[in-house]
């Protein structure tokens, strides 16, 4: 069996086609070519538009399609997997009320502060297991104050892939993993939080109808079949967040198992079979994809929002007629420490690790005199590296101890200076995979569909193509502790 996966990304759209015998793909394909834009019309504002994905979706299909390595009428099953946290309102026709507030949109934050007062925080933490900060349902009740007519209008709301999801199939469905991201789950009653709904004043109505993550979402609609050149009623059979999915496609599901990315944003994301949170709610649990009430298997997810998209943004500023890797490269070329160059690369909303705060990109100590424009290439990715250390210390803080952590060689890990300032500044090797998204889905599709007995069959020709180990700690180390103190330094001043 065929199996189609779907990677609804911040940046773009990739879509893979997987052989369910062999468990590699024959064929990926993205839209678009450049990437995605993220629209800011107020400073910390982020949002971007759920048609526009669909259409990107429906193009990145038929390129998909026309590489000629398959037949799209053998596949069987579809997956998807999306950036988390997303709100999506339609009507009762199934129309967009408005652009998707996304994942890195800070103006939620004091309505979730508000919240988290009025529950209590013990109680909110022990049964929500986060705060409601800046998640999907305080941006819901931000439409509700701000956006009356709007609220008034909506039939449901949705995560980026219930969206797609029902554009595919008419359907509208979610699942615990999806409302245990958007902070609607109650944990302690298994049930949809009594709470949250009640002082946030929102219609339970507007929740869809519940189902596993690996289960029938829906059917293909012969319209969107003739449309990409599918098959009639293939069924949707998984649905998660990306770094759930991401966890899945590094086959990581039981407790102590652990996950990085390091993508527009970076995370680290452990498996636990407790209902952690952390006091502050710095760091977040959520149900991971193989949840089950007799079965806990919590997410607990490290969020650092500023890690690819600063390097993408000094490569713009000023590098945009070299490539990824000749930056790289030139950076290796300076010293550890990049001789004193220090960077917060904290620029893309609120970070949650850092309560919220609005910290900004801060570029330290800069000499005139010495500092190269390679100093820069390599002073961001230490200092991404230092805050994925930073974050880490907090979920050791909470019990989460990792002995090595997988990820996939893509983004920033394709950088060998990225990952050796990783290993070192957090003291953990990295298994290195090949790990894709839209494949994750793919084979969470097939899960879904029941072409495997069990998700760690679906993975089980999955094997590591690299260990990276620390060896230069001793360098790294005062490096970290300099710049961790200016980041608390620039936390007194917010």
């Amino acid at each position: 069996m065929l199996l189609l996966g779907i990677d609804i990304g911040t940046s773009s759209i990739k879509v893979s086609v997987v052989d369910s015998e062999t468990q590699q793909s024959i064929v990926s394909a993205q839209y678009p070519d450049e990437e995605t834009d993220i629209i800011s019309v107020h400073p910390g504002w982020a949002e971007q538009s759920p048609e526009m994905w669909w259409s990107h979706v429906k193009k990145a299909i038929l390129r998909a399609n026309a590489m000629t390595k398959y037949n799209p009428k053998d596949i069987g099953s579809i997956g998807i997997a999306y950036q988390m946290h997303g709100l999506v309102a339609v009507n009762k026709d199934g129309e967009v009320l408005r652009n998707s507030i996304i994942w890195c949109d800070s103006r939620a934050v004091e309505i979730g502060n508000d919240a988290f007062d009025a529950i209590g925080h013990e109680k909110a933490l022990s049964h929500l297991l986060n705060s409601p900060g800046n998640f999907t349902a305080s941006k819901l009740a931000w439409v509700k104050a701000n956006e009356p007519a709007i609220y008034a209008s909506i039939d449901k709301v949705m995560l980026p892939g219930d969206f797609i999801s029902m554009k595919l199939t008419g359907e509208i469905t979610t699942s615990i993993s999806a409302l245990s991201e958007g902070v609607f789950w109650d944990f302690k009653e298994d049930q949809l939080s009594e709470d949250v709904m009640g002082y946030y004043q929102l219609d339970k109505a507007l929740i869809p109808q519940v189902r596993p993550v690996f289960s029938d979402h829906g059917k293909l609609m012969k319209s969107m079949a003739d449309e990409l050149g599918l098959k009639e009623s293939i069924p949707v059979t998984y649905k998660a967040g990306d770094q759930p999915n991401n966890a899945l496609s590094l086959n990581v599901l039981e407790p102590g198992e652990v996950a990085a990315t390091a993508g527009t944003s970076g995370v680290i994301y452990g498996v636990s079979d407790q209902l952690v949170y952390d006091q502050q709610s710095r760091i977040n649990t959520f149900a991971h994809v193989n949840y089950a009430e007799d079965r806990k298997r919590l997410g607990v997810l490290l969020c650092i929002n500023g890690t690819g998209i600063l390097n993408r943004w000094i490569k713009n500023m000023l590098a945009s007629d070299i490539s990824y890797s000749d930056m790289n490269s030139k950076g290796q070329q300076i010293n550890i420490g990049s001789d004193g160059l220090r960077v917060l690369p904290f620029g893309n909303g609120a970070e949650r690790m850092l309560n919220n705060e609005i910290v900004g990109v801060h570029f330290q100590n800069i000499d005139l005199n010495l500092h190269t424009q390679a100093h820069m290439f390599r002073a961001v990715q230490e200092g991404i590296a230092f805050a994925f250390r930073y974050g880490l210390d907090i979920m050791r803080e909470n019990g989460m101890n990792p002995r090595v952590i997988r990820a996939g060689i893509a983004n920033l890990f394709l950088s060998e200076l990225f990952t050796e300032a990783f290993v070192n500044a957090t003291h953990v090797p990295v298994e290195l995979y090949k790990n894709d998204g839209s494949v994750g889905a793919a084979l969470g599709a097939g899960i879904g569909v029941k072409a495997f007995a069990s998700a760690t069959e679906a993975f089980s020709k999955s094997k590591p193509l690299q260990l990276v180990e620390p060896r230069a700690i001793d360098r790294y180390e005062p490096v970290y502790q300099e710049w961790k103190e200016l980041l608390e330094k620039q936390l007194t001043k917010n």
